[in-house]
């Protein structure tokens, strides 16, 4: 026997709002069950001890039509790449965070209605929440607990299970069992609740402040600018950003603006281990950064949770070793092809799988660059080169006996080495993230040029500024064309979840 909030059979919406509520209330009253459920166990709340095992569970959305055929749709929504189901039969997905996702959710249930015509049933679904995540991001339950009480939490309430929070449907692997339903979303809610916990913990933030376009960069060089950026955007007070996140969710505001009593953060004793910090837009269209580090194993990390939050883009601003002698240092890469010797993902996308350049972003990108720099069409080519990107595993690649990379990167036609952006590219595709890499070439190995600490400084006072620039830019032309232009079909699959 469980202790259980009260059931909430399936009802049937048309209004996309009307059942947002729903699944909010749903969730409210679970997360609330289970924290009141907690409080007794901890400290003998009024209610008395527990006695009976305490389960709540996720609001799920479900799906049902008969026909792939699609209903006639704004003109504004035809083009886009998600918000239908792959053919008919029966589809559902579990929801969490309805305060973090709501704009989010609404605007899925909106399309599905528009897509099919048909009514969207939400009620209690059959996935447990586990006690952790009904505290949100911030709770830790276990500075709470005695060793006594820890040792019986798993008797009394449901712990996270890695079985209900896999990848399979991201990677294309998910074959649901018989009479199952099939997936409306990438992500299931634990696997997401698991992601934002861990947001917090790589980055120094809360998930609330993450924005719809991302940069990641690999050195603090970048940070340090883009900080002063946000800052002097608070300073403008007409920079269209409303706030300005620093690690500990220190918060700054433009001069008049609100300070609100979540603002009052504090800057972390040491930096997490991939801060982050976001210059934030009421409608989520915002810029974040975050410094990955060196390696793939970060860009791996970082890209599989944030992909959660469904960014509408993701671009990567770093430093490369240029392969080509005819190569500058202080020359920019634009990657239109990646070479994938980073071998974290080898196991969720498999190396025969390409990842393609998507023009939006390489139209940005390069745009941007002219812009910033001030210079023609000719005169771009002479400072940036596009060709394909090589990424490694291995930091001293340069050292291995004979140079064995070499002909590998010769064959591929490979410009530039890099640790991190085929990582992050092949996490875009794999996620459906629009992802982009546009790189400065800090060293030439093959060609002599070593990166030394005079030359290394006076290369990133040089040039970090302005490649920062440049990334700006690029997002803003990309807000600037819309969303609708940005999720490419190419990163769908035949057999697509309807969630973007």
């Amino acid at each position: 026997m469980f202790d259980l909030p009260v059931y909430v059979a399936p009802e049937r919406f048309t209004d996309p709002r009307a059942a947002l509520e729903q699944a909010r209330h749903i969730y409210d009253t679970s997360v609330r069950h289970l924290r009141e459920a907690m409080l007794r166990h901890v400290s003998g709340q009024p209610g008395g001890p527990l006695e009976r095992r305490v389960r709540a569970h996720y609001p799920m959305v479900r799906v049902q039509t008969d026909s792939a055929l699609r209903h006639d749709i704004p003109a504004a929504h035809a083009a886009l790449s998600y918000g239908f189901v792959a053919g008919p039969g029966r589809f559902e997905t579990t929801l969490t965070r309805p305060d973090l996702f709501g704009d989010y959710y609404r605007e899925q249930f909106e399309l599905l209605l528009e897509n099919h015509g048909v009514e969207l049933e939400i009620g209690t679904g059959t996935q447990p929440i586990p006690v952790h995540f009904a505290f949100g991001e911030d709770g830790h339950l276990e500075a709470q607990l005695t060793v006594a009480q820890r040792a019986a939490l798993r008797d009394w309430f449901d712990l996270p299970d890695l079985g209900a929070m896999d990848d399979g449907i991201a990677n294309g692997s998910f074959e649901p069992a018989p009479g199952e339903a099939m997936p409306l979303a990438l992500f299931t809610a634990p696997r997401v609740d698991y992601s934002l916990h861990r947001l917090r913990h790589y980055t120094g933030t809360s998930p609330d402040g993450f924005q719809n376009f991302v940069l990641f960069t690999n050195y603090q060089f970048y940070i340090d600018q883009f900080v002063q950026a946000g800052r002097a955007a608070m300073a403008d007070g007409h920079s269209g950003y409303t706030a300005f996140i620093e690690p500990g969710n220190v918060i700054t505001r433009p001069p008049g603006a609100e300070v609100l009593p979540t603002d009052a953060g504090l800057p972390p004793a040491r930096l997490p281990q991939m801060p982050a910090y976001h210059l934030t837009r009421p409608d989520r269209s915002g810029i974040t950064m975050v410094n990955i580090g060196v390696g793939p194993s970060n860009a791996k990390t970082i890209t599989d949770h944030i992909a959660v939050l469904r960014p509408h883009a993701w671009l990567m601003l770093g430093h490369c070793a240029g392969l080509r002698n005819s190569q500058r240092l202080g020359d920019y890469v634009l990657a239109h092809g990646y070479v994938r010797e980073d071998h974290v993902l080898d196991e969720e996308l498999p190396l025969w799988v390409p990842i393609p350049a998507l023009a939006e972003i390489q139209q940005a990108l390069e745009r941007a660059v002219a812009d910033v720099t001030q210079l023609d069409g000719p005169g771009v080519k002479r400072v940036m080169r596009t060709g394909t990107v090589a990424s490694t595993d291995n930091r001293n690649w340069e050292l291995l006996p004979g140079n064995q990379p070499q002909r590998r990167f010769s064959q591929s036609r490979a410009v530039a080495l890099d640790m991190e952006s085929a990582t992050i590219a092949a996490n875009g595709f794999r996620f459906r993230v629009p992802y982009g890499t546009l790189l400065c070439v800090s060293d030439k190995p093959l060609h002599g040029e070593i990166k030394l600490p005079g030359m290394a400084d006076h290369f990133y006072r040089e040039r970090v500024d302005q490649h920062l620039q440049i990334g700006l830019r690029a997002i803003e032309l990309l807000r600037q064309r819309g969303i609708d232009q940005l999720h490419s079909r190419k990163l769908r699959s035949f057999a697509e979840v309807a969630f973007q």
